[in-house]
Parts: C-alpha cells; structure tokens; sequence
C-alpha cells in the first residue's frame, strides 16, 4: 500500500451532469488512479484506490478556462487551496513478466514517491491545474472532521464493455473527511 500526499491550488473532477464545468468535491477514484499513475505506470499492474483523506475544508471558486469544446461554457466551478492523501494499492496484470512482482514493484514506487519522480506531471482533473506531491510521513492522517453526502460520483470506465467505455458509478459519502473508495468490478 502506498499513502500519497498531493496538493495544489486548484481542482477540477468534473461531473458529467452539469452544463458548464464544475467540480465534484472531492477527486474521483479515477482521477486519483490517474494521479498515481503519472507516479508510475506499468502494464504489469493494476492501481486500486482505497480510500481519498480530505486534509484541506472543500473550497469553491469560479474562473475562466480555455474552452475544451466549443460549446462548453469558460467559467467553471472549480475546487481552490486542495490537499488530499490518496492511499492505494496495487494487483498484478496478466501483462507483468515473469521476473515482475509485487515488491519490485513497492520499491520502485517508494524510490519514486521519495525522490517525487513522475512519468508526467500529475495534474487535479485538467492539466491546467498540476498537483505537486510526496509520500506521506506515516502516521495519522488529519482528515477535515467534515461528512456529508456527495451523491452519485463516477467511479471509473469499463473499457470491456460491449460497444466501447461505460462509465461506472456508486454512491459516494465523505466521512470525517475520509472517502472510502467501493471495490467494482472492472
């Protein structure tokens, strides 16, 4: 398992159920396997996010974006001052090699969270919006003492489902400023 530490002055976990760009309140597990990811990729295996701990009050804000459709609105709702720690781990993939395995690939990952490596800049939903990181310390983590209820929050894509991506969903609830991530199927 690995505790993640990440933050930046800026988020946009878009929901796909607003007209213009708005922000869950919280990333969505898809966004935090994509933070992971840009820390270390490999076919091999399979990040699964845990549980998303909350370390700054959910704070909204407006600005003006560049357009990614032309019929998409500029000003969009977007999250400001977001510091989270993302606690994930990972399961092999038919895809590893014979000689891969699970602690050589912990190792690789602690080496890269420690000396803050990424494949590419790790980024809160939009690459305007870049999010530094670190592994955290250990210990308690200081969770904002907020629940409530986010609603329905996308989960992730099912890329095998028949006739292209699916998107999944499940009924997200922030409790004291923990995100306990569901295990779907995928």
């Amino acid at each position: 398992m690995i505790e993640l530490e990440v933050w930046g002055p800026h988020a946009l976990f878009t929901r796909p159920d607003t007209e213009a760009p708005a922000s869950y309140a919280v990333p969505t597990p898809s966004a935090a396997r994509g933070i992971v990811e840009a820390i270390y990729y490999h076919p091999g295996l399979k990040w699964v996010i845990d549980r998303i701990y909350v370390l700054h009050p959910i704070q909204f804000t407006t600005l003006h974006l560049p357009r990614h459709r032309p019929d998409e609105s500029p000003d969009a709702r977007v999250l400001q001052d977001v510091r989270y720690v993302i606690q994930a781990h990972f399961t092999m993939t038919p895809q590893a090699a014979k000689s891969d395995n699970p602690g050589k690939f912990q190792d690789i990952v602690r080496r890269r969270m420690a000396r803050r490596q990424s494949f590419h800049t790790p980024y809160f939903g939009r690459r305007e919006f870049p999010a530094q990181f670190r592994s955290w310390p250990g210990g308690w983590i200081p969770a904002i003492p907020d629940t409530q209820d986010l609603g329905e929050m996308l989960y992730d894509f099912d890329y095998t489902a028949p006739g292209g991506a699916k998107p999944l969903f499940f009924h997200a609830v922030l409790r004291r400023g923990v995100l306990e991530v569901p295990k779907l199927p995928l």
